[in-house]
């Protein structure tokens, strides 16, 4: 069997990367995580089997503001993380959320279309031009349903207004 031939792992591989990626590359991550550049790069090559420990992704979370590997890890158990207290959608970014979800439909149909176009896609053109922009788009309809539920706790949203309507 292929080590990396399984869902959960591409998936915590993919979100390992972004990771990576979103701390500055692996120079970066390395100095952040407190290990080496060829530890980092194997965590961060596609066909790696290397998993980065949790110590090294909180680490880069903290640094980044992101939380994309420890989400991917509950997710893979069938669980979800919350956000802490106060750190919800406010109700005004309902709007901007539905935005970002918009972008994220042009960009994840503008690089499939890309991929598609020769009638093959190759394992890079899956990660890179699919894979990713779809965990984007996931991401930002996440964050949309947020701000929809801080809007229905709210007891809605008033453009004209800005508050409740």
């Amino acid at each position: 069997m292929i080590p990396n031939a399984n869902a959960n792992h591409f998936r915590i591989k993919a979100a390992q990367r972004d990771l990576i990626a979103a701390a500055g590359g692996i120079e970066r991550a390395a100095e952040i995580a407190s290990y080496g550049k060829s530890t980092v790069g194997r965590w961060f090559n596609a066909d790696s089997p290397e998993i980065m420990p949790v110590d090294a992704a909180l680490r880069l979370e903290e640094e980044t503001g992101r939380y994309d590997f420890l989400t991917a890890l509950a997710a893979v158990r069938g669980r979800k993380l919350a956000d802490g207290e106060g750190k919800g959608a406010e109700t005004g970014d309902i709007m901007a959320r539905f935005s970002d979800v918009m972008r994220q439909v042009g960009e994840l149909s503008q690089s499939a279309a890309v991929a598609f176009a020769d009638g093959k896609i190759t394992p890079t053109e899956a990660t890179a031009m699919i894979d990713k922009p779809a965990s984007l788009l996931i991401e930002a309809a996440n964050e949309l349903r947020r701000a929809a539920a801080t809007v229905r706790g709210a007891g809605g949203f008033s453009v004209v207004t800005g508050g409740a309507g």
